[in-house]
């Protein structure tokens, strides 16, 4: 056992660096077997649920009379969008309305920069080196990393999404620059969706320009990775690799059964807490997007986040019913 203290910090941070860097190296092993072996469907993983099943209109309209009792009941503000891939078919409940992104601001940002690689400009390589300036606290365990520490894009990309990672988040906005994910944001059709470095404070309080977001916006986003037209399809595809390894256990997780895959990214910050995702269940995948603003306390968004997606699960299990969708119109939002 390492008795010095600051020996056994250095090992662990070590310890971290290594099994990010085996994930990484996986998980782009995986892509290029596939890629390589166009005749295995790529079950579990990238590739969407079969598209074998249709609507069912009683059990939508059932599960849509869920949705809006609960944000209904909800006591903070609430915005939401859902929506079946498979059918186009999609409800929504202020899906426009104006919340503070949080840590939700790390999705666009993530796609901004895979923009960069793909340019030239910098590889998933290039090597950063963390000074105090960028230290943050909050999610994550770079806070605890020393100054001069340096790690990669591909280390601090995947630390941002997986993690949430406020010093990784820090180190590579500072390193593209604020202007530059300003324009790439504009460039990516988001109008709602803005950045400034005042967004990035954790402070409980109001700032002066805060970084917002909508529900519309955000699942737009990652509905562009799953359709591999956020970049290009490589990165759609690396991207969603690391969504899928978010280490959130709550909100969406918290209301989907074990074994449904879920690629999400979420964000909590100023009495806002949020989740966004893709669900790939056994009758299909979907869209889910839940903002919540002014909320109570983190506790009971997190909760009602996860009801949400409870009322989900009983729509898209083996177990319902199938039935013939030539007849559905799509529910009216409230």
């Amino acid at each position: 056992m390492i008795k010095n203290p600051i020996k056994r910090k250095k090992a662990q941070l070590f310890r971290r660096r290594m099994i990010v860097i085996v994930i990484i190296a996986l998980s782009l092993a995986i892509y290029l077997f596939y890629k390589a072996s166009p005749g295995i469907p790529l079950v579990g993983k990238f590739a969407s649920a079969p598209k074998t099943y249709s609507l069912n209109q009683a059990k939508w309209d059932e599960m849509v009379k869920s949705f809006e009792k609960t944000v209904r009941d909800y006591q903070g503000s609430v915005g939401v969008y859902f929506k079946d891939i498979n059918s186009g078919n999609v409800w929504e409940y202020k899906a426009d309305k104006l919340f503070p992104s949080a840590s939700l601001i790390k999705l666009p940002m993530m796609a901004a920069i895979f923009e960069k690689i793909k340019k030239g400009d910098i590889s998933f390589d290039t090597q950063i080196r963390l000074t105090g300036r960028e230290r943050r606290g909050g999610s994550g365990t770079l806070k605890w990393a020393r100054d001069g520490t340096k790690l990669s894009v591909m280390e601090l990309l995947y630390k941002m999404i997986t993690e949430s990672d406020n010093t990784a988040a820090n180190m590579l906005s500072d390193y593209v620059g604020m202007n530059y994910l300003q324009r790439e944001f504009s460039r990516m059709g988001l109008v709602y969706t803005k950045i400034y470095p005042e967004g990035f404070s954790l402070t409980s309080g109001r700032v002066t320009r805060e970084n917002y977001t909508t529900a519309r916006e955000m699942a737009d986003l990652i509905e562009r990775i799953y359709n591999k037209e956020l970049v290009n399809e490589q990165s759609s595809e690396l991207m969603m690799e690391f969504l899928k390894n978010s280490k959130s256990r709550t909100r969406l997780r918290g209301g989907l059964p074990i074994g449904w895959e879920l690629a999400h990214k979420t964000g909590l910050l100023r009495r806002s807490c949020h989740d966004v995702g893709i669900v790939f269940s056994p009758q299909g995948d979907y869209i889910i997007a839940v903002l919540t603003g002014n909320v109570p306390n983190y506790s009971s968004a997190k909760k009602f986040i996860a009801k949400i997606a409870k009322h989900t699960v009983d729509y898209y299990k083996v177990e319902s019913s199938i039935a013939d969708s030539s007849k559905f119109k799509s529910s009216k939002s409230l």
